[in-house]
């Protein structure tokens, strides 16, 4: 039997998953994630079990189509929307209180049906992992801006900022929320060479 070609949704996506230091404008269209929510300090235990049952639906899920012969391809980078109770700049804000929303994107041959398969069976060898909180959504942010920070997570202000200042040049404000792409694994990536795409959706500034 031939071998399938590994399909990487990176390089089909590659103007999502690609930024430089300088801000740059793209359009995110809608796209299918398996997502988790949740509440509290990402160094925390809550924030760990969510992203753990996340890359397990994940990699049930690619092992599924895989053997099916539906499809092979490597797993998406994992990301985060992250938002508060009041301010877009999350620093100034106790860490137990931040919302997010944790997401990896999927192919097209994801469907409902399919997930919620992997769901249960990966309840099943995995008792104790959050996996039932795990569910399959469209999300489209449209026009955003973006750019890319390198470094430890704490260092993102500045990075921010940068951002910020471009959006009120050019004549945008902030209309959604912070939108994280991590495209480094912390646990083998040296906090100064971690690198982290920001993303905000936008809409013209009001006047």
């Amino acid at each position: 039997m031939t071998a399938m070609p590994r399909t990487d949704l990176k390089k089909i996506h590659s103007h999502l998953y690609t930024a430089g230091p300088a801000p740059a404008l793209v359009d995110v269209p809608e796209l299918p994630y398996l997502t988790i929510d949740g509440v509290g300090d990402p160094d925390g235990p809550a924030y760990q079990e969510a992203v753990r049952a996340l890359y397990a639906v994940a990699y049930g899920l690619r092992f599924g189509l895989r053997r099916a012969g539906v499809l092979n391809y490597s797993v998406a980078p994992l990301e985060g929307l992250w938002w508060g109770s009041a301010e877009q700049d999350l620093t100034r804000q106790d860490r137990s209180t931040w919302n997010w929303t944790m997401m990896i994107l999927q192919p097209s041959q994801a469907g409902a049906e399919l997930v919620a398969e992997v769901v249960a069976a990966t309840a099943r060898k995995k008792p104790g992992v959050p996996v039932d909180r795990v569910e399959l959504r469209r999300m489209a942010e449209g026009p955003s801006a973006q750019l890319l920070h390198v470094g430890p997570y704490s260092e993102e202000r500045a990075t921010r900022d940068r951002l910020v200042e471009f959006l009120e040049r050019s004549g945008y404000r902030i209309s959604g929320q912070h939108h994280e792409i991590y495209l480094s694994d912390p646990t083998r990536t040296a906090a100064a060479k971690l690198r982290t795409i920001l993303r905000y959706p936008v809409a013209p500034a009001t006047t």
